[in-house]
């Protein structure tokens, strides 16, 4: 009893909340859609409506029914256009990664605007996780493609890579805190660890976490993003390296300060890494379009300020 016919007259009824007014929207008589309505709460045994003289209102077994049958309805509508993406070779469903140090909400909007945009009928999902906790989604967890694995080898024979670049590391403090006042020589690690190390959490749960920057007896002080972690050294709660493009206009500024010390963090590189077997047609444009560094992806690459040199053939 639930054919499509029978599915658009119960939506109007329930959206009208009158027969009459279903009937003249649908071009129908409302003898027929209430004959209809009740040929429907007899198959499925139970009452659908709570009618009156004047209103018609959808009882709790309704409202549910009214939900299903919204969702059949816009599948329904979508599938042949979804049907010719998958025919196509583009993927239902696409997982993206991206490491914390390149996570800028406005940029992820704008890719997924973009993603959508091109292949209406994908679903995707971003995951935003730190260090070793990328490579972990990526093959532990069913993601597809991972924005900024550390290093430049893959971890698995089915992981292929794209170098991004390299990430500098300055070691910065507030202008008011005490080792702001050793400007001019190298800090030595018996100073240092007297001040709490800002660190973000590894979010790997299954590869061996990787520390940041801590030094033995140092109190950590742990935040769950970069952006915290900036927040804090801003106001002179602890120690720490920043990427170099993320503090510049904090320098500039004389928010920030930055001081030399002893074992100074080595820059990071990152990559773009995807799984090369089952690949589909949105996981190849996505890899493109970082291949060719286009628009719709540089707002990922804000914090790397070395860049892969490109070779000449």
């Amino acid at each position: 009893m639930l054919d499509h016919e029978t599915i658009r007259t119960f939506i109007k009824v329930a959206e009208t909340g009158s027969f009459s007014q279903a009937a003249a929207a649908l071009h129908k008589t409302p003898a027929a859609m209430s004959y209809r309505i009740k040929t429907l709460e007899e198959h499925v045994g139970t009452q659908l409506f709570t009618r009156t003289t004047r209103t018609v209102n959808l009882t709790l077994a309704g409202e549910c029914l009214l939900e299903h049958c919204r969702q059949w309805l816009s599948w329904v509508d979508s599938m042949p256009a979804e049907l010719k993406q998958i025919n196509a070779g583009v993927e239902r469903q696409v997982n993206i990664v991206v490491n914390n140090l390149l996570y800028q909400p406005e940029t992820v909007a704008r890719f997924l605007t973009w993603l959508h945009q091109r292949y209406p009928h994908t679903q995707f999902q971003i995951s935003r996780q730190v260090y070793m906790g990328v490579w972990d989604a990526l093959l532990y967890d069913d993601f597809h493609i991972a924005i900024g694995v550390t290093g430049s080898e893959s971890l698995s024979n089915n992981i292929a890579l794209h170098p991004l670049g390299e990430i500098s590391w300055l070691f910065v403090v507030a202008p008011h805190h005490p080792l702001a006042k050793l400007s001019g020589e190298t800090i030595a690690e018996e100073h240092l660890r007297r001040y709490p190390a800002i660190n973000i959490d590894d979010t790997s749960r299954t590869l061996t976490r990787r520390v940041a920057w801590l030094l033995p007896g140092q109190k950590e002080i742990k935040v769950p993003d970069i952006s915290t972690k900036l927040e804090c050294h801003l106001k002179g709660l602890g120690i720490g390296f920043l990427p170099y493009n993320l503090c510049q206009p904090w320098l500039e500024s004389g928010e920030l300060v930055t001081r030399k010390v002893e074992r100074a963090r080595q820059p990071s590189q990152l990559s773009l890494a995807w799984k090369s077997t089952g690949v589909g047609k949105a996981i190849r444009e996505v890899v493109t379009q970082f291949q060719r560094n286009e628009p719709t992806i540089r707002g990922f690459l804000q914090q790397i300020d070395r860049r892969p040199v490109r070779q000449e053939h």
